[in-house]
Parts: C-alpha cells; sequence; structure tokens
C-alpha cells in the first residue's frame, strides 16, 4: 500500500512539472519575471507583498499578484488596495498551490503588458516545496517571531528556494532574535543563499529587495 502511494503521489508531481514547465515558457515569451513566495502562517507575508506591489506602481513598474487561500479572500482583497491586478486562487483545503492553478487564473489577464508576477502560496513550510509553479524565483520568508531553528527543523524549502528573507525585523529586538544565529542556519541548510533582512513596517532593507528584483527582472528580458 505504501509503494502504491508512493507511485501515485510520484504520478501527480510529474504532471505538474510538465504543467509547470509549459507556463514558464508562456511566462517567458511576455518577459514577466515570476515570484513564488512561501512561509508559514503569520510570517508577515501579505503585508510584505502589499508594500512589494505599492512601491513597484509607484515607481511605474506593471506587477500583479495571485493569492493562494484555503478558504477566504482576505489577502486578496488587502492586496488589492495597493492598486495592482489580484486574483484570489482557493485551494479548496489544499496545503500548497499548484501548476494548473496558476495557469487557470491567469485567463484573461495581458501578460505582456506585466513585469512582475507575484504568486503569494499558502502558508505552509512543507507541501509547496515539493510544487513548481512556472516561477524564476522562488522566496522563503523567516520572520523574526518564529525562531532562528526554522531552516532547520524544514530543510527542504530552504533547499528549493532561492532567496532567503529575514522578516519583520522592527521586532527583532523585542523577540531577542539572533540575527546571526538565524542566518547561519540558512548557510548550513542552504551554502551560499542569498539573505535580506526586511522589515515592512518600517521599510528597513525594502529598497534592497526592490533591487534585487530589477535585476532579475532585467536578467529575465535579456534572455528572452
Amino acid at each position: 500500500m505504501e509503494t502504491r502511494v508512493l507511485e501515485i503521489r510520484k504520478g501527480i508531481l510529474n504532471k505538474n512539472d510538465e504543467i509547470a514547465r509549459g507556463l514558464r515558457e508562456r511566462l517567458h515569451a511576455c518577459g514577466l519575471l515570476t515570484i513564488n513566495l512561501v512561509s508559514s502562517p503569520g510570517s508577515g507575508k501579505t503585508t510584505f507583498l502589499e508594500r512589494t506591489l505599492r512601491s513597484l506602481r509607484e515607481r511605474g513598474k506593471a506587477a500583479a499578484a495571485l493569492v493562494g487561500d484555503l478558504a477566504t479572500d482576505n489577502d486578496a482583497r488587502r492586496l488589492a488596495q495597493a492598486g495592482v491586478p489580484v486574483r484570489q486562487i482557493h485551494t479548496a483545503g489544499h496545503c500548497h498551490l499548484e501548476a494548473q492553478m496558476v495557469a487557470d487564473h491567469l485567463a484573461g489577464w495581458d501578460l505582456a503588458a506585466l513585469e512582475y508576477l507575484f504568486i503569494e502560496n499558502v502558508g505552509n513550510l512543507v507541501c509547496p516545496s515539493s510544487y513548481d509553479l512556472g516561477e524564476d524565483v522562488r522566496v522563503v520568508l523567516l520572520s523574526v517571531t518564529e525562531g532562528e531553528d526554522k531552516p532547520l527543523k524544514y530543510p527542504t524549502i530552504f533547499n528549493s528556494s532561492d532567496v532567503a528573507i529575514l522578516a519583520k525585523m522592527d521586532l527583532a529586538a523585542a523577540c531577542e532574535f539572533d540575527l546571526g544565529a538565524a542566518q547561519a542556519n540558512i548557510q548550513a541548510v542552504r551554502p551560499g543563499m542569498l539573505t535580506l533582512t526586511v522589515s515592512s513596517k518600517s521599510g528597513e532593507g525594502m529598497e534592497d529587495w526592490l533591487a534585487l528584483l530589477a535585476q532579475k527582472r532585467m536578467e529575465r528580458v535579456e534572455r528572452r
């Protein structure tokens, strides 16, 4: 029975990867940079994304967002206040997004008019690590309220991500957060991983984040 379960899971992942490859080719043809944001619930991911979208819009950049949630559209309504196109993906209880869900919810959007597409994944550090969504960059957020050992507890998501964001840095002192230990744990799991420290509330680190997005977007356009 265990073997059968593994075979079914492998088939599901293979199908997802096939769809993700096609989706990535479609997005690349438009010169679009796609970012998949992953984190635990309560990490500040939505606030971080809202500030990112607002900053990009204020700088004349065209961005849009897809938001994954098991049931509500609370995050989508909140992100829409940034003044960019936002769509909700209800996962009907699934603990992650899949490539087909992303593809289905892009229908009707003029992708060629966009520069950035953000995918806010379901709050979870386990399931999303296995599912390619056709993204260019996978970003994992770790807030100072979660503790320094999250990379050691959930190594797969850090191994499958390209960038780590240490969020809510304005609360670091109050939480007695050991930044050095957190960074060391990330490097122990994923040596050489790019790590940024950010506070969506104070704005700390946001310019570095926006500069990284601009760099990745330029690289995407040059590879078209």
